[in-house]
């Protein structure tokens, strides 16, 4: 029996949330990450599997282990998820994965933890529909352009890494900064590669202080300045972007739709960097593309480092049409020997092809996942 029909499709009787599993998985990353806040050597991310009808939505935390990126923690978002989040939704009926999101708004904060459970949701129903992801999102296209993010290290390292990266043809290249590792790095990699797409991202590490030095950057013609200032000040980013000719970019300081308005209306962002699961999920992140769209600013999707199942969800969301700047979603073999999904999720000359098939378009590989698997939990109605 069928109750309505999405994108021509029947969909079925209203999900029935009658099951999960939540596992918390730690992979080795190829090479050590650096940024302003500090080295990460692994990737340590809740993994949830939402169960209905027969069909499995997959959707992975994007928190930390420590508060470093925001106030959200692996620790606190298991606990929140185990006793609060998945109790609230199992048994229940879903007719669509914006009904999930309502249901979890009541919660202060935390987006990251509820992001996880809407964003198995969203993979759920689009497997119900038989439809790609990118297609219920309000997306088109076969594969998106990616830049790539290189974390901080030596000057003549990063001037080696961002040559081979150029040669396999990524269409950006996102330099990690912090004081004291900024404007020599920059006149290097400038000079050395004068007509590259160039951007940097400071992860909070300045503040208004430094206003005279962040002007400096103006000279090297970046596409802009990512989060230069305080994970939760617009005010002094709109005062910051009044002093330099180089647009800023947000990404820590926007977690909702309403930090985005507030952050367009004061110009203090003239680009967005949307991580769906920073924002709380799917329906929030489509919101702030279309009130960037509104605006006239562009967007692009920032990484995490996350697993090809996180990576998945990010390349769908990133077919919508205000997503006109390359991405973080790279190569996941520059983050990990081995996934945890069966697909290879590899760009070909800067483009990363988007999965093909019903919701996220992959699938677990159950032997590297049971393997780097430190917890695991199962859930029913």
């Amino acid at each position: 029996m069928t109750d309505h029909t999405v994108a021509g499709r029947p969909v079925r009787a209203p999900l029935r949330i009658d099951g999960a599993e939540l596992r918390l998985v730690r992979l080795p990353l190829v090479t050590p990450f650096t940024i302003a806040t500090g080295t990460m050597h692994e990737k340590l991310f809740p993994l949830l599997t939402l169960k209905a009808d027969g069909l499995e939505g997959y959707a992975e935390g994007v928190m930390d282990p420590l508060p470093d990126y925001l106030e959200e923690t692996v620790s606190g978002a298991m606990d929140l998820l185990r006793t609060v989040l998945l109790p609230q939704v199992l048994g229940t009926r879903i007719e669509t994965p914006h009904e999930m999101a309502r249901r979890l708004e009541p919660w202060r904060a935390n987006w990251m933890a509820r992001a996880t459970v809407e964003m198995a949701c969203w993979d759920l129903w689009a497997k119900a529909l038989d439809l790609p992801l990118k297609t219920v999102l309000g997306g088109t296209g076969e594969a998106i352009d990616v830049g790539v993010s290189l974390g901080i290290a030596p000057i003549e390292t990063t001037l080696e890494r961002v040559g081979a990266h150029l040669e396999q043809g990524y269409r950006r290249i996102k330099l990690k900064i912090k004081p004291g590792h900024d404007l020599r790095l920059l006149e290097a990699v400038r000079q050395a590669y004068p007509d590259s797409h160039l951007t940097v991202d400071a992860n909070c590490a300045y503040s208004l202080a430094d206003s005279a030095l962040i002007a400096r950057f103006d000279a090297f013609g970046l596409d802009y300045i990512e989060q230069p200032l305080a994970w939760n000040d617009l005010h002094d980013h709109a005062v910051l972007q009044s002093r330099i000719r180089t647009p800023i970019c947000l990404d820590e300081s926007i977690r909702s739709p309403e930090d985005a308005r507030k952050a367009l209306q004061t110009d203090a962002a003239r680009v967005i960097n949307i991580k769906v699961g920073r924002s709380g999920g799917h329906a929030n992140a489509v919101r702030i593309h279309d009130l960037c769209q509104a605006f006239s600013v562009p967007v692009w999707c920032g990484g995490m480092l996350e697993s090809g199942i996180g990576r998945a969800h990010n390349i769908h969301l990133s077919t919508l049409p205000n997503f006109s700047k390359p991405g973080d979603t790279s190569s996941s073999s520059r983050y990990f020997h081995r996934d945890i999904i069966e697909q290879r999720l590899e760009t070909v000359e800067g483009r990363m092809p988007v999965p093909a098939g019903a919701g996220i378009g992959v699938t677990l590989d159950r032997d590297v996942l049971d393997s780097a698997t430190v917890f695991q939990e199962s859930f029913s109605a």
